[in-house]
């Protein structure tokens, strides 16, 4: 049996998932050519787990199973293991969590497949425990029963195995929904099917556990405004506020945790995760664009500065995330009993124990999670209340560890980028627009090649896996809310770019839609295209809105002709249940309602800052494409309609349009205010 430590073959993953179980009995391989070299001369079947860095039972299952002596020598003897991080392999995740899905009606992580040399799976579960218990079968007993299988009846084994490809294949290559172009009645239908999973008293969506799902907010935040639905902003707002006042948000040092357990958003799973609080960020920023309510705004700043203190690298990027656990104790660091907090803040104790429901008796498990669910003056901003949560926030951190996932992903980074450029074009905060600066400059210094290709991930001064789908849509996504910010034109060249590369590489051109690899990549047992919205919006909405956004930008009818294939594809897609679609539904908003474009073009200093802030100050939602004398080449390549706007070395000038109709050119940012005043109503 081997004991000894990880073939270093694995140690250059630097992945936190595989490296914390850098002493583990079994000799994992990494997800490579060789580990199903190894399985056919050896004829022994693939065993891969799938986890992730912060996942409570994959630590549960690694240490229960995969440390153990026992289980390791099964695995040893009759498979050859894979271990793979599924934020560094999204790919893979996708594949054979679909067919966990097919196979078992539901899934989750860890994600256990045991698959053919040929990569066919037949089996799929998600947690195991080492023997079965109170129901559920065991490890150990899925070994043996399956290495039975495996010498004894093989013919059965590879008959699943090919049944569950077809499966996977066939499905991908058929399509639903209707062949018509969707009109606004899949906003509608959407909008109608989040109000009936809303909870009334509580905010979110259906029961316990509850997931933020920003994106469905921001969906109902803009349907609110386009079709003037008083109720969709009360959902929002509601939702904000309860998600706000409740633990979920930690009180103390900032941000949100992954999701609540309970109805009212008081006791989260404690993890916290970059992409929550991008996309969390951006849904309070645009509540604030849109109410001007203090509120939104003061929480929008507890998130940026949450990431700006705890998750940003040295360098400019952005970690993965926060665990849940301290000590092997899940939200040990957080939590807190009111003894403790009379030793630090001592005669203040009181008063702050009151304004955070802090109680003798605790509201988890004898201890306290700070809230503000009973606080009717949650929206004050009490200096006093400041001071001492930072002093309590200074303790907790020498209390306490908490273990960081400092991988850096580009995709995340990308959501985070966006996040940032929007806090600067809403409350003109020039950190915000620094930490966007920084965050990109580390993608293309880092995580891009020599050709202008994406990585996955960065950790300890080593990059990772090629570039998938969602590296692209979310880092365009995060250059065009840069260029929003600032008007540069370069974060604007690069979106292109981007753009580019990713059509060359994932678009299906007859079909419509984006795979999740690359056409030049391995090739796995399919290749999906994904479009459903979870806790991460999907790649394929993510792009479609991007490519929206280039086309209005820049006028170029190639944007236009991607972007109708890909709608067509997310159209039928979608309208089956377009609640679970929100971020495509955004997509669908740039086109099927009406667009404001602005050509500022001036040699003036000081425009810029003065189309930053008339962009915060307007109601309406505006892309803005900024011509300069520095900048008119350039653009002119990318943009070029942009030739035919003189430049005036007197005066600026500024071209209102909506819906392709252009008023007169004004000439002062106070006209042009008026002007935008009089399309909006």
């Amino acid at each position: 049996m081997t004991t000894s430590k990880i073939s270093n073959r694995l140690i250059h993953e630097k992945s936190p998932y595989l490296l914390q179980h850098a002493y583990n009995p079994v000799d994992w391989w990494p997800w490579c050519e060789q580990a199903f070299t190894k399985a056919k001369a050896e004829d022994k079947p693939i065993f891969l787990s799938i986890g992730y860095s912060t996942c409570h039972w994959c630590h549960v299952m690694a240490h229960e199973s995969f440390e153990d002596q026992e289980a390791a020598g099964l695995l040893n003897e009759n498979y050859v293991s894979i271990k793979v991080d599924r934020e560094e392999r999204p790919d893979i995740d996708s594949v054979y969590m679909s067919v966990c899905q097919a196979l078992t009606g539901s899934g989750g992580w860890p994600l256990t497949i045991i698959m053919t040399p040929d990569q066919k799976p037949f089996y799929a579960a998600t947690y195991l425990p080492k023997h079965s218990r109170w129901g559920n079968t065991g490890l150990i007993e899925v070994l043996n029963a399956i290495d039975g299988l495996w010498k004894n009846d093989r013919k059965k084994v590879l008959q699943a195995g090919e049944e569950i490809t077809r499966y996977l294949n066939g499905e991908e290559k058929s399509s639903g929904g209707s062949k018509d172009d969707p009109g606004k009645e899949l906003f509608l239908t959407a909008a109608t099917q989040l109000k009936r999973s809303y909870d009334k008293t509580w905010g979110g969506f259906g029961r316990a556990p509850k997931f933020p799902m920003p994106h469905n907010l921001i969906f109902l935040l803009r349907h609110s405004v386009y079709e003037k639905d008083e109720s969709a902003r009360e959902i929002c707002e509601s939702t904000l506020r309860h998600m706000y006042r409740g633990g979920i948000y930690d009180h103390i040092g900032g941000g949100f945790s992954r999701y609540s357990t309970d109805e009212k958003w008081l006791v989260p799973h404690f993890e916290k995760m970059l992409y929550d609080n991008a996309l969390l960020s951006y849904a309070y920023l645009e509540a604030y664009k849109i109410t001007r309510e203090p509120f939104y705004q003061s929480a929008a700043r507890g998130i940026l500065g949450y990431i700006l203190e705890t998750l940003t690298d040295k360098d400019g990027g952005f970690y993965c995330g926060e665990d849940a656990d301290s000590e092997g104790v899940e939200g040990k660091f957080y939590v807190f009993d009111r003894d403790e907090i009379t030793q630090i803040l001592k005669e203040d104790a009181p008063f702050y124990c009151q304004w955070f429901g802090i109680t003798n008796e605790g509201n988890f498990e004898g201890k306290n999670i700070l809230n503000l669910i009973n606080n009717h003056d949650y929206e004050k901003k009490d200096e006093k209340i400041i001071t001492l949560s930072r002093k309590l926030y200074d303790y907790r951190l020498k209390r306490t560890e908490l273990h960081k996932d400092d991988k850096i992903l580009t995709s995340w980074n990308g959501l985070m980028i966006a996040g940032m450029a929007k806090g600067y074009q809403i409350l003109l905060d020039e950190v915000y627009l620094q930490a966007a600066r920084d965050a990109q400059a580390f993608i293309e210094e880092t995580l891009t090649d020599k050709e202008g290709r994406l990585f996955i991930r960065y950790r300890d001064g080593e990059t990772g896996h090629d570039g998938q789908l969602d590296d692209y849509a979310f880092y365009a996504f995060g250059l065009l809310e840069l260029y929003q910010a600032c008007f540069e034109v370069s974060y604007l060249q690069k979106a292109v770019s981007i753009c580019e590369k990713m059509i060359g590489l994932f678009f299906d051109e007859e079909n419509g839609g984006f795979y999740m690899y690359a056409h030049d990549r391995e090739k796995l047992i399919s290749r999906p295209k994904e479009l459903y919205d979870g806790a991460l919006p999907s790649g394929n909405s993510v792009a479609a809105y991007v490519i929206g956004k280039l086309y209005h930008l820049t006028g170029e009818i190639t944007w236009q002709e991607i972007l109708n294939k890909q709608l067509k594809w997310m159209g039928r897609e979608a309208q089956t249940s377009p609640a679970n679609h929100s971020f495509t539904l955004l997509a669908f908003q740039t086109v099927l309602y009406s667009h404001t474009q602005l050509v500022a073009v001036s040699s003036q200093p000081g425009t810029q800052k003065e189309l930053t802030i008339l962009k915060r100050e307007v109601p309406t939602d505006i892309d803005i494409i900024f011509k300069t004398p520095e900048n008119e080449v350039l653009l002119s390549k990318i943009a070029p309609f942009t030739k035919d706007y003189p430049i005036d070395s007197e005066k600026s000038q500024f071209y209102l349009c909506k819906n392709g109709t252009c008023l007169k050119p004004v000439d002062y940012i106070s006209q042009l205010k008026e002007a935008i005043e009089s399309i909006s109503s």
